[in-house]
Parts: C-alpha cells; sequence; structure tokens
C-alpha cells in the first residue's frame, strides 16, 4: 500500500501533526510493520511539495510545530486512486520455482526443498491464525489475506511435487 495515499487519506479526517499521523497510521494498516518517523516525514515533504497537502503551523510555546492538511488535489488524487482497481499480483517468475529447477538441474533432492518449504509455510499458517484468532477484525481480514495465498502456496507446492518427474524430463531435455 501506498504510505503517501494512506496519509492522505488519513488527513481528510481533518489536520494533523506529523507524530499523529504516523500514530493513526500504524493503528490501522500497521500491524506488525509500524512507520519509521523519517518516513512519515519524507512522505509528507514530497505530499507539499506535490501540492497535496498545506501546512498549518501552530502558534505557542517551543519551536513550532506544523500541522498538515489536505488540499483539494489532495482529496482528487485519494479518490481517483480508490476508484483504480489493484493490479492482481502474478508470481510468473517464482524463487520456489527457480529453487525446484535448479535442484533438478543440479541433480539436488527436490523433494526435499518442497518439504521444507512446505514446513515454512505451515508454520507460517500456524503463526497467522494464532494472531488471528486473538485479534480484531482488522487482523482477522489481513490474517485471512495472508492465509489464502499461503494456501495457494501450498496447493502449489503439492502440485509441483506430483509433477516432479515431468519437470526432471523437461528441464533436462532442454539442457541437452
Amino acid at each position: 500500500m501506498s504510505v503517501g495515499y494512506a496519509l492522505l487519506g488519513l488527513l481528510e479526517q481533518g489536520p494533523r501533526h506529523g507524530y499523529d499521523l504516523k500514530r493513526s497510521y500504524d493503528d490501522q494498516f500497521g500491524r506488525g510493520r509500524s512507520l519509521h518517523y523519517g518516513q512519515v516525514y519524507a512522505t509528507l515533504a514530497r505530499l507539499l511539495k506535490n501540492g497535496l497537502v498545506e501546512v498549518q503551523s501552530e502558534p505557542g510555546e517551543g519551536p513550532d510545530r506544523k500541522r498538515y492538511a489536505i488540499t483539494e488535489a489532495g482529496v482528487t488524487d485519494v479518490e481517483q486512486w480508490l476508484a483504480r482497481p489493484e493490479q492482481p499480483e502474478v508470481y510468473l517468475q517464482s524463487k520456489l520455482y527457480t529453487k525446484v529447477v535448479l535442484a533438478l538441474l543440479t541433480d539436488r533432492d527436490a523433494v526435499d526443498l518442497l518439504d521444507v518449504q512446505r514446513a515454512a509455510h505451515l508454520a507460517q499458517m500456524r503463526e497467522l491464525t494464532q494472531r488471528k484468532l486473538a485479534g480484531d477484525l482488522a487482523d482477522q481480514l489481513v490474517c485471512d489475506h495472508a492465509l489464502f495465498h499461503l494456501e495457494a502456496d501450498l496447493r502449489w507446492l503439492e502440485l509441483t511435487a506430483a509433477r516432479l518427474d515431468q519437470l526432471r524430463a523437461q528441464v533436462r531435455e532442454e539442457t541437452r
């Protein structure tokens, strides 16, 4: 997800300081991956340069604190981004496939490679399932998304294991 669009969307609720934006981002989207303050302020600087936010200074004691507000151009940008569908992620150049082919080409044990990978996927699925059970609705939805992708990977691992002899023959024929 684009951090810039997320910050713009959060600013539609009203002007905020960078610190408040970071906290809101982390609460809504940072599950397991919070933003660094430097990333927040670098993103805000880029949004300011592009005319998507403006700065509202706050008078008071100590150093001036900046509040950021979304501009009309920023609102339009968020609307356009939300209306655009995301490109589905297609994994035609998979690391797993590359490892399987290289294992076959070098006479290594591809079955063992697939078994190790299956175990890693299952361990990750157990962790996500625990997180999902203990989490709120947002955690459940995020974990479901990840779990569905891992399930698809597991199906691919099983299919590949069933076709290893065919793949081995094809790979060896292509290298002759």
